[in-house]
């Protein structure tokens, strides 16, 4: 693994200010996580050009202002003043490898009941985090104990800190039983996703995946995703409620997401799927998603935010 980048700032509620000066009073690190949403996006090197693309920056930028909205906070800054905050801020940094973008924001708090503001302060930070694309990487997972937390309760598809302590359960409740991930179902015992992921199965040369009403986050990589399989590969994608025998029944599977990109899924709760190998489409999507976020795949180029000097 290459050596860290070396970080030289971050955006802080409208200006780029230097990394050892990013910092909040330690009595607020956990009453402002109570509030606070963000964002993960990735920026990818293309071998051939050496540019720096930065992908699907406005869809995940118009989903944290949703989130931002959606907990109740007001934000001073339009999707324009935050797509202009992440390259500056991407410039600034002058990475020279693959980085991982994290727009945050968060209220002022005394306690954890309430925000002694209204007004969302909003840090965007950017850090290197290798890509898995085209490995040998691949998932041995299991059904989790834990149950997925539902839009009454902890709203999925808000993007909030928050939200992540039932993804947690799950993660290190698959780490402890030997395994590399977990899939959560909702509390009507369909399949939801993983901790972080969205899921993928593939049944006669289909693709199936659970509906946005089945507890998941409104994932902008699962729509790429789809979008990918049925205009770039010819596969029907269907979205439904997913029994968890599916699972087991499947020809193969796989996540996806800005963090994980696309990981086959060989095993579920120790049961082979297929012959125990990365399946075709999983493969085939792989391959394909790599070559569109990295720009070697020319269409799509919308998809793309291009980091110049």
């Amino acid at each position: 693994m290459a050596e860290s980048m070396n970080l030289a700032s971050v955006w802080w509620d409208g200006k780029i200010t230097p990394w050892e000066d990013a910092t909040i009073h330690v009595t607020q690190i956990g009453t402002a996580s109570v509030s606070s949403v963000f964002e993960g996006i990735r920026a990818y090197l293309n071998p051939n050009t050496n540019e720096l693309n930065v992908f699907q920056l406005d869809a995940h930028l118009k989903r944290f202002l949703q989130s931002i909205r959606l907990v109740r906070l007001e934000c001073d800054y339009s999707l324009q003043d935050l797509h202009d905050a992440v390259v500056s801020l991407v410039r600034d940094n002058d990475p020279d490898r693959d980085v991982y973008i994290r727009p945050f924001a968060y209220a002022e708090s005394r306690t954890f009941g309430a925000a002694t503001s209204t007004l969302a302060h909003v840090i965007i930070h950017v850090t290197d985090w290798d890509s898995k694309l085209k490995t040998d990487t691949v998932s041995h997972s299991c059904v989790s104990s834990w149950t997925r937390l539902t839009d009454n309760q902890m709203a999925p598809r808000v993007k909030a800190s928050a939200n992540y302590l039932n993804s947690r359960y799950a993660n290190e409740e698959a780490k402890r039983n030997g395994y590399d991930h977990a899939i959560l179902l909702t509390p009507q015992g369909k399949v939801a996703e993983g901790p972080g992921m969205c899921l993928m199965l593939v049944r006669d040369g289909k693709i199936i995946t659970p509906s946005v009403t089945s507890g998941i986050l409104e994932s902008i990589t699962r729509e790429t995703v789809m979008q990918l399989a049925r205009e770039a590969l010819g596969v029907q994608v269907i979205e439904r409620e997913v029994d968890r025998t599916e699972l087991y029944a499947a020809d193969e599977a796989f996540f996806c997401g800005t963090g994980i990109e696309v990981v086959p899924i060989v095993t579920i709760d120790r049961l082979k799927l297929g012959d125990g190998n990365p399946g075709e489409i999983s493969k085939k999507m792989q391959s394909c998603y790599h070559d569109v976020v990295r720009g070697i795949e020319t269409r799509y180029g919308e998809w793309r935010t291009k980091i110049g000097d």
